[in-house]
């Protein structure tokens, strides 16, 4: 008489990746609920202390101001998820904002043409730090550093001094910047729909999912056969069509523009990316947290502006909220770490 005996096989290490990247993911997913409560907080606090803060003018001051900021976290979120970064966006705005109302000032051209000329110039520039980015193997970080001084300098000596006023402007660039739909402006309308066009593509499609997994190892991704530098290439010229439509709303918002628009902005823009709950190291995160993350910032300004407190406290609380986001990512890190060795080792 004889008995099998059966041994247990392993558990696939694959199964254990994606039981981790689902705890990662879940502790994202929280975050970005606990963002989108702290807004509200901030919002009913601000509101009771100040009751016009909600009025009618105030929610549409709000939508506005919020609108282009986050349009820029969702080209930016694109890019950090490969695990990169493109510091160039808030160059780009300005050099596209100055060159569409320089193109269009004492004409009749339509607000569609400022958006195609827009888009184009942004494009180009994105194109540029993708190839050297993805084929150059030159560091993110060196390269979007280099092109935001090439394009402010290209942008200043463009302006030469000089500034873009609205009264040259076309009426239907303007009506882009100041119109609405049943009292809800134009621009926070065209920041949803591109904001839900690319979190769908994200997560429906082959091509957004594997930007997730050359951001979570780009050395597994390349030997899946994801065409890596491809899509790093694509991420950047998403990054840089966003932040050229964004100069082009820009214009159409404010009319008058000169030659430093934006400035400092691409810092503001990696913040709300990265305290919307997008890791810094790639592969985490969606661009409905970046949004998130953009509102909240936008919101703090506003507020500070509200309750007469000094702008200084704005800049203060970006930051520590910055330095709390990448805490938060390395502990979430190192946890899922751990807790795949573990159930290795098991």
């Amino acid at each position: 008489m004889s008995a099998t005996v059966q041994k247990t096989q392993p558990a696939p290490a694959g199964g254990d990746e994606r039981s981790a990247r689902s705890l990662t993911d879940m502790v994202f997913r929280a975050r970005e609920l606990s963002i989108g409560g702290a807004l509200v907080l901030l919002i009913l606090c601000t509101w009771i202390a100040n009751p016009s803060f909600l009025d009618d003018q105030g929610v549409k001051d709000l939508l506005l101001n919020s609108s282009i900021l986050v349009l820029l976290a969702v080209g930016q979120s694109v890019v950090v998820i490969t695990r990169n970064i493109d510091l160039s966006v808030g160059s780009v705005v300005g050099l596209t904002a100055f060159a569409c109302g320089d193109f269009v000032s004492g004409t009749d051209h339509s607000a569609f043409v400022v958006v195609l000329l827009g888009i184009a110039l942004g494009t180009a520039c994105g194109l540029v730090s993708g190839l050297l980015v993805s084929f150059g193997k030159v560091p993110a970080l060196v390269v979007t550093l280099g092109m935001l001084y090439v394009i402010q300098g290209l942008d200043y000596w463009w302006a030469g001094g000089e500034q873009i006023n609205a009264a040259n402007l076309p009426d239907d660039v303007l009506s882009l910047g100041t119109g609405s739909v049943l009292g809800i402006p134009y621009l926070p309308l065209i920041t949803a729909a591109v904001l839900a066009g690319t979190a769908y593509y994200l997560r429906a499609y082959t091509g957004g999912r594997e930007l997730y997994a050359i951001g979570s190892n780009p050395e597994a991704a390349r030997l899946a056969g994801i065409p890596i530098r491809r899509r790093v290439l694509g991420a950047y010229a998403f990054s840089g069509a966003i932040a050229g439509f964004a100069g082009a709303l820009w214009l159409a918002r404010f009319g008058t523009v000169v030659a430093d628009a934006a400035n400092g902005w691409e810092l503001t823009v990696v913040s709300a990316v990265v305290v919307g709950g997008v890791a810094i190291t790639g592969g985490v995160g969606s661009v409905w947290g970046a949004a998130l993350g953009a509102a909240l910032l936008t919101t703090i300004g506003s507020a500070l502006v509200v309750l007469k407190v000094s702008s200084f406290w704005q800049q203060a609380i970006t930051g520590v909220l910055l330095l709390a986001a990448i805490t938060t990512d390395r502990i979430v890190q190192r946890r899922t770490t751990s807790a795949l060795r573990k159930r290795r080792r098991q």
